[in-house]
């Protein structure tokens, strides 16, 4: 998902690793992963991505982060393995249902996406739902969309694992999951790139769609 459409490492892993781990476990591991994931697909984006808009997308995420950090830090982790399990199952409903934002994206909304982003990455370590609705919302080519996307995850990789760094979360263990599971999605990232020019988007997001609901449901009800 995240080498063919630009999205989808925290919203899949976050919910499955909360629930296997627990989200103060699960969440520092998907993030060490999508940093690494977010260099590796960085370069080939940049020239695709429509920087005015996501720019200031990523700063608002970047200052939000922090605050949404808090609550990993300090909520109640079978709570918040719900609330993610939640979020993600509304999601993908969401984009079942069709619905998209069909606005404009003038400066200040583009902020208040950001900012909205940055707490959900802070707190769940998926920044993605607000950013994916509202960017997908435009007429541009798919290659567009996914070098927005790339761009924007790329831009708060870095800020999204400096909180749980500092609140002692990274230890031993979180590291070793991450060592042990990056090769798997970084290989795997390469395929989804590889197959980006060649199967047709109706083909992916049905499959994406059912996975996402499925996850959600998983993290919400087991």
């Amino acid at each position: 998902m995240r080498g063919y459409a630009g999205f989808g490492t925290a919203i899949l892993l976050s919910p499955i690793y909360s629930t296997l781990w627990g989200p103060r476990a699960g969440v520092p591991v998907m993030l060490l992963m999508e940093l690494l994931v977010s260099v590796q697909l960085l370069p080939r984006a940049l020239g695709d991505a429509d920087r005015r808009v996501v720019l200031p997308l990523g700063a608002a995420a970047a200052v939000a982060t922090p605050v949404g950090a808090w609550a990993l830090l300090s909520a109640d982790g079978e709570l918040l393995r719900r609330v993610i399990g939640a979020l993600v199952l509304a999601f993908g409903l969401l984009l079942l249902s069709g619905w998209r934002y069909r606005g404009t994206r003038p400066l200040g909304l583009n902020l208040a996406v950001g900012a909205a982003a940055g707490l959900l990455k802070g707190a769940t370590g998926m920044s993605g739902p607000p950013v994916i609705l509202y960017l997908l919302a435009g007429t541009e080519e798919a290659r567009r969309h996914r070098a927005n996307l790339i761009l924007f995850f790329a831009l708060i990789a870095v800020i999204s694992v400096v909180a749980p760094a500092l609140g002692g979360l990274l230890d031993r263990a979180v590291l070793l999951r991450a060592a042990v599971l990056l090769p798997v999605l970084l290989l795997s990232v390469q395929i989804g790139a590889r197959l980006f020019p060649v199967v047709p988007v109706r083909w992916y997001r049905r499959f994406a769609l059912l996975v996402l609901v499925g996850a959600g449901g998983v993290a919400l009800l087991a």
